[in-house]
């Protein structure tokens, strides 16, 4: 009997495979990076087995995944939906749908922020402030609110796309002009910053001489605030064109921040060792227009909007700012990472997995998985891949590894 379950044990670890829900906005780390281990990263010709195909309607939105079920957000016909979908089958398992106008601004409009999973419940927003509470097995609303007509705060001209964001039992949002808390439970407010209208991007939690704050952009700053109750710490000045900062901050240890913006804008390291920000360094080379970097073994990697019409996939030593390579290919694509590999999804629909590397680009594998324009980061679960393109197409594609 001893020998039986020593053989055992030795199948399991061999195995090695490890599985993890995505039950936010870049991963249960807010780093865009998954615990998941043993998913197949070497692919036959025709690119990772389809296992479902859904239609969810315009947007950006990433999807979430937790316990089983997957969430995922779009427009159509001037409605918002969120859907609810078996994570492995597809079965739509409830959808809630509500009136918010497509509004295409230079781009295909749509929803722009995904869907938060806290325990039983699921958090969303719409470009226009619509905020549900809902249950996650269910669909039901819980509570609900409209940030612009029940709490007064402006949305900013592309819509709101910060997604929700909860800590303890509070709800952040970027809304006002540095964020505003929510009690999760009831939608009451906790606390509030000035009226005015916010950035783009998602609140990042950090630690700062033992206390909890957060790192939010702002339509002109970077905002550090204290989680407790939104009050400032400091506000570091980063003024872009149209005001479109979308990017996240990226916590760097306990003493750094790292910021990028695109429309010329460029990046910086920021050093808040003393209290108040300053750069060690910027690069006007690296622009994170929309899609946030990831930062490996100190190296930035992410997509640089060159100009109106060129944007390139690049590596950025994090130490000095300085670019190590650049890939065209890739085009605006996005990125996430799992067990040490990069999974990107170029902004044509071409998946692929990258070793990550400061001497140079390499592609391990890749498909054509998707068509149109894909701007929305891949979510890897459960030895699932999912990805979307901006008309709604969703496709779930099997990298488990089982046969």
């Amino acid at each position: 009997m001893l020998k039986i379950l020593c053989a055992l044990c030795v199948v399991f670890a061999a195995s090695g495979a490890r599985s993890a829900d995505w039950y936010r906005y870049r991963g249960p780390d807010l780093n865009g990076i998954s615990t998941e281990t043993g998913w197949q990263t070497h692919w036959p010709a025709e690119g990772p087995k389809r296992l479902w195909k859904a239609s969810i309607g315009t947007g950006f939105s990433s999807v979430t995944v937790s316990h089983g079920r997957l969430y995922a957000f779009g427009n159509t016909g001037n409605s918002d939906t969120v859907y609810c979908f078996d994570a492995a089958t597809g079965a739509t398992v409830w959808k809630h749908t509500y009136p918010c106008p497509l509004d295409p601004h230079f781009y295909e409009g749509g929803t722009s922020c995904t869907p938060t999973v806290d325990d039983d419940r699921v958090y969303t927003i719409s470009r226009k402030g619509d905020l549900f509470c809902l249950d996650a097995a269910k669909g039901s609303v819980i509570w609900s609110l409209n940030v612009a007509t029940d709490l007064g705060d402006e949305i900013p001209t592309w819509g709101l796309a910060g997604s929700p964001l909860v800590q303890g039992d509070m709800l952040i949002l970027n809304v006002g002009s540095a964020g505003t808390a929510l009690d999760k439970m009831t939608g009451k407010v906790r606390w509030a910053s000035p009226k005015g209208s916010g950035g783009y991007a998602t609140p990042v939690p950090f630690d700062f001489h033992g206390e909890h704050c957060l790192a939010i952009m702002s339509l002109h700053t970077l905002e550090a605030v204290r989680l407790a109750n939104g009050k400032s710490l400091w506000r570091y000045p980063w003024k872009t064109d149209y005001d479109v900062n979308a990017a996240d901050p990226i916590i760097v240890g306990d003493d750094k921040i790292f910021i990028s913006s695109g429309y010329g804008h460029g990046s910086t390291l920021l050093d808040i060792s003393k209290g108040k920000p300053v750069a060690l360094w910027e690069n006007p080379d690296f622009r994170n227009h929309i899609a946030t970097s990831i930062l490996w073994n100190g190296f930035l990697y992410g997509t640089d909007d060159v100009n109106k019409s060129t944007y390139e996939l690049k590596c950025v030593d994090l130490k000095t700012g300085a670019i190590k390579w650049s890939e065209p290919s890739f085009g605006k694509g996005t990125l996430t990472m799992a067990d040490g590999k990069f999974i990107g999804l170029s902004d044509k629909g071409m998946l692929m997995v990258i070793e990550p590397s400061p001497e140079g680009f390499k592609a391990i594998s890749s498909a054509q998985v998707l068509g149109g324009k894909c701007w929305t980061a891949p979510v890897l679960s459960n030895g699932r891949i999912y990805c979307r393109n901006s008309r709604g197409d969703l496709v779930c594609l099997d990298v488990s590894g089982k046969p």
